[in-house]
């Protein structure tokens, strides 16, 4: 008996080594606390002050660092200072090593005798891409952009530039972090009407995270997360949240070799998931969407997580996976793409461009594979990623060569900060009200049109034994 306790112990030491010695330090990871004087920790991270006399990160001719004299109490010390630029100023940072690096600026704004940070106007821009045109955040908000670049030399520059010279810019916080070099592929599989086919460049291209969803789990905070990122819940997301039901797994997520890792999504995104709610009647025939607005003139990546927590044998879960009604995954059999392991993680990379609507539809649904009683689908998490457009611009038909010439052309830019400063205020109210407008039949479970193969009205869900027709058009759900 004690030997075997011996064992046991043995094997949990060396078991906490291996996950220690596999745990991800990023060669690069500048955290830089802006404005600020001194060292602001959060999560057990540190932020250095931009402002220090060591620092040889920030290249601005005029800057002002700015300090929020009435903070709420609920709001993080990162934000309670801020460096303005009153004229095009950057940050340097010193790459050691080349690849995909992820770009996190924090946005704050707050107000003091001189300034209100709410009126800034601004553009950001990095290695030629064009970040943020016209950008400002409205007051008492705190917006973290999140972008994905790809780093070539050994320099990565991170220029803001106001509209004009009446406006001025400003950021509260921003991290430089090389990723592993696994976390994106230059291939996906883009799904459209003409079918599927390969997308190739990815890695040529920026890419911004507008979602990045914890499907039937709870909120994720950097703090637990490998790479310091922020997971939201799925329910407001849910066209018909009767259609599905969230699920938890105590176990042990198996990270396999060669697959994914903590770095692509941490345990507590695999360990949830949601699955069809009533599934295992006898001829289900419905699935559960969740649907994203999203901006046109845009394509996106759309990342699937997926990890089996629902079976409890293998070859038992077989479903489709549907990108604005447009079939991308056939058939999907978890139990043969992990090797023949449960609850072991799998994801998959596709391209989509948005549907009329302006929105992203994700579906899951029954494959016609499954035996009676084992038939249902699964999703544990969802990232979506802007790409960068033809222009290289994530924010608008603008090129970041173009924004300094803006700003030196005088009067030109004076016109341009009195337009983009309305622009910016009516394009956020009219992102409200789409919003709510979309978000409203959702939320009232109403009825949508949908080119699936589903049936799933409230009373087809709370009819166990009843049958669905199957076809496959435009059918309500």
């Amino acid at each position: 008996m004690e030997k075997l306790k011996l064992i046991f112990l043995l094997f949990a030491f060396f078991s906490a080594l291996l996950n220690l010695s596999s745990s991800f330090s990023p060669s690069d990871n500048y955290l830089l606390s802006c404005g600020s004087t001194t060292p602001t920790t959060i999560d057990n991270r540190v932020f250095l002050a931009d402002s220090d006399s060591g620092s040889s990160f920030l290249a601005a001719p005029r800057s002002i660092s700015l300090k929020d004299q009435n903070p709420s109490p609920d709001s993080s010390d990162l934000y309670h200072t801020a460096r303005i630029f009153t004229r095009p100023s950057c940050y340097h940072f010193r790459i050691k090593t080349k690849g995909t690096h992820l770009i996190r600026l924090h946005f704050s704004p707050f107000s003091s005798q001189s300034y209100n940070l709410s009126s800034a106007v601004f553009h950001v821009s990095a290695l030629g891409f064009s970040l943020l045109r016209g950008f400002s955040v409205p007051h008492k908000t705190h917006v973290v952009k999140d972008y994905i670049i790809k780093v070539d030399g050994d320099d990565l520059v991170i220029s803001f530039t106001p509209v004009c010279r009446k406006s001025f810019a400003f950021v509260n916080a921003i991290e430089v972090i090389s990723a592993p070099k696994d976390l994106i592929a230059d291939v996906a599989q883009f799904v459209g009407f003409e079918g599927i086919r390969n997308y190739e460049g990815l890695l040529e291209e920026a890419m911004e995270t507008v979602y990045r969803i914890n499907v039937g789990g709870r909120k994720v905070t950097p703090f637990n997360d490998t790479l310091w990122r922020t997971w939201i819940p799925d329910e407001n997301f849910l066209h018909l949240r009767a259609a599905g039901k969230a699920i938890s797994f105590s176990g042990r997520i198996k990270y396999k070799v060669g697959g994914a890792t903590r770095e692509i999504a941490p345990d507590n995104v695999y360990n949830s998931a949601r699955v069809m709610n009533d599934a295992n009647v006898l001829t289900p025939n419905f699935n559960v969407t969740w649907i994203f607005p999203v901006n046109f003139g845009y394509r996106y990546l759309v990342r699937m997580h997926f990890c089996d927590i629902v079976s409890i044998a293998l070859n038992q879960l077989y479903f489709n996976v549907y990108l604005n009604g447009y079939l991308a995954y056939k058939d999907l059999d978890l139990s043969r793409l992990t090797d023949e392991m449960l609850a072991s993680p799998y994801y998959a990379d596709f391209v989509v461009d948005p549907e009329v609507s302006g929105d992203i539809r994700v579906s899951i649904g029954p494959s016609s594979l499954n035996r009676p009683l084992t038939i249902n689908a699964i999703l544990n998490g969802l990232e979506i990623m802007k790409i960068s457009n033809s222009m290289g611009s994530l924010d608008g038909e603008f090129k970041a060569n173009l924004v300094k010439e803006t700003w030196l052309r005088g009067n030109v830019g004076v016109f341009l900060c009195s337009v983009l400063g309305g622009f910016a205020f009516v394009s956020a109210m009219m992102a409200a009200y789409m919003l709510v407008s979309r978000r409203w039949p959702a939320l009232k479970d109403s009825v949508a049109w949908s080119p699936l193969p589903v049936d799933a009205s409230e009373d087809n869900l709370k009819n166990r034994n009843s049958a669905s027709s199957g076809k496959l058009g435009y059918a309500k759900i």
